[in-house]
């Protein structure tokens, strides 16, 4: 009798255990699906209409997102031309797919603007369907106050990318540009573009001082390297041409 019980007993325990380990391959299973259920490939988006590339995404349960939009003469309008992520990218649902949409080929003529108020320019590139893109003011006493000094692109410009106009407007004499232009100061004195850079409030940070070997002399037809004078600048950061505030600290690199 007793060793009925005990093979009962253990038939129970053997049945449990089975039941158990059924149970957690299931969990196994329902997570890998919960988790690989979440995941999708991003399709390839490029050369689809935005209508089309709205229902290809929101089929994978993605969600499309039109950035930009650009002048393009190979691909037509209203088509896709570029995307992030990637096509084939592994993400979850919900991702933001984000693209950029093709206007076409440049057909409008960008207006001239020069010398106009800045409302005036706004309204004259909004009628021809293009935007204002960033706007900065800089002091001008040769030019009325609000007035357009320049703009990019320029006028009747062709081969545009962006549907987009920059414009410079006048300021005040007395008042604070929004910007500057980095000049470019390789071979200058370090005292010097430091005194230049304070003179409009730009700070600089502390000079990296660094040894210069001495240039070759040059050999026959070829002229001789002029020596970089101690104390002068041999790199800066931001480079020349990018645009540069009083939030900027240039970094300089000076020769010993």
């Amino acid at each position: 009798m007793n060793g009925h019980v005990l093979r009962g007993f253990f038939q129970a325990v053997s049945l449990l255990m089975l039941l158990i380990a059924v149970a957690m391959l299931s969990a196994i299973a329902t997570m890998h699906l919960v988790i690989h259920g979440a995941e999708v490939q991003v399709p390839d988006l490029k050369g689809m209409t935005v209508a089309q590339a709205h229902s290809q995404t929101a089929g994978l349960g993605l969600n499309l997102n039109v950035d930009n939009r650009y002048y393009s003469a190979e691909v037509a309008a209203g088509h896709i031309l570029t995307q992030s992520p990637a096509p084939g990218s592994i993400v979850r649902r919900e991702w933001r797919v984000r693209v950029s949409e093709s206007l076409g080929p440049q057909k409008v003529d960008v207006p001239d603007t020069i010398g106009a108020d800045e409302r005036v320019a706004a309204m004259r590139l909004r009628r021809v369907g293009l935007e204002v893109g960033v706007t900065a003011h800089l002091p001008d006493s040769g030019a009325p106050e609000d007035t357009v000094i320049a703009q990019d692109p320029s006028a009747h410009a062709q081969g545009i990318e962006s549907p987009s106009v920059n414009l410079l407007v006048a300021a005040p004499a007395d008042d604070t540009p929004d910007r500057y232009v980095m000049p470019d100061f390789t071979g200058v004195p370090i005292v010097a573009a430091q005194a230049q850079l304070a003179k409009v409030g730009i700070p600089s940070a502390t000079p990296v001082f660094v040894d210069v070997p001495v240039q070759p002399v040059g050999t026959g037809a070829a002229l001789p390297l002029p020596p970089i004078a101690p104390g002068s600048i041999i790199a800066q950061q931001p480079p020349a041409g990018a645009p540069v505030d009083q939030t900027v600290h240039v970094a300089f690199t000076v020769a010993k």
